[in-house]
């Protein structure tokens, strides 16, 4: 079979490979971070159900998401070049990580009775799902991209610090 780009198209396998191989997991960073903020403004507005705050993260990354695929189509690639219908679907997909991020602590806010966990407990691992999120997305980025190690290791550190200062935020405006 003759190379992709050499003549035959490519099939649908070694278009998902390169999919993957390019993927950029900068929105699940960003949806984590998104995804802890909104657990902490939640918190910060005073008592809430639990169904509110799982609704309000989902819709709050698909909100983000749909701007960032507006940011995206109506900003860099507007510029660049014609888009098609398989551009628009390119870039829906390459910003999904951003809802992708929300879906855990939404999952953690939902089954929280189930732990036995009131609200507070509730926010908390809300909270703490959406930084190990942070850090998991910035780790499978910087491996992806090939980065050494260490890389991946300093990675993960600074996104745990930026986990860690959302952290302070949430017992600041706790007190």
């Amino acid at each position: 079979m003759t190379a992709p780009g050499a003549g035959q198209p490519a099939t649908a396998r070694e278009r998902r490979a390169r999919l993957r191989a390019h993927a950029d997991y900068t929105g699940g960073v960003y949806g984590s971070m998104l995804a802890a903020s909104v657990v902490i403004g939640a918190g910060a507005l005073g008592t809430y159900h639990r169904t509110e705050l799982v609704v309000l993260l989902l819709l709050t990354g698909l909100v983000f998401w749909a701007a960032h695929v507006h940011a995206q189509l109506f900003g860099a690639r507007l510029a660049d070049r014609p888009w098609s219908r398989g551009t628009v679907w390119q870039v829906c997909r390459e910003e999904w990580p951003i809802v992708k991020a929300a879906l855990p602590p939404a999952v953690a806010v939902a089954v929280s009775p189930l732990l036995g966990l009131d609200l507070a407990g509730t926010a908390w691992l809300a909270l703490a799902v959406a930084v190990a999120g942070q850090v998991g997305w910035s780790v499978a980025a910087a491996a992806r991209a090939g980065a050494t190690r260490r890389l991946i290791a300093l990675s993960a550190a600074v996104n745990l610090l930026f986990g860690l200062v959302i952290v302070v935020f949430k017992i600041v405006v706790s007190h």
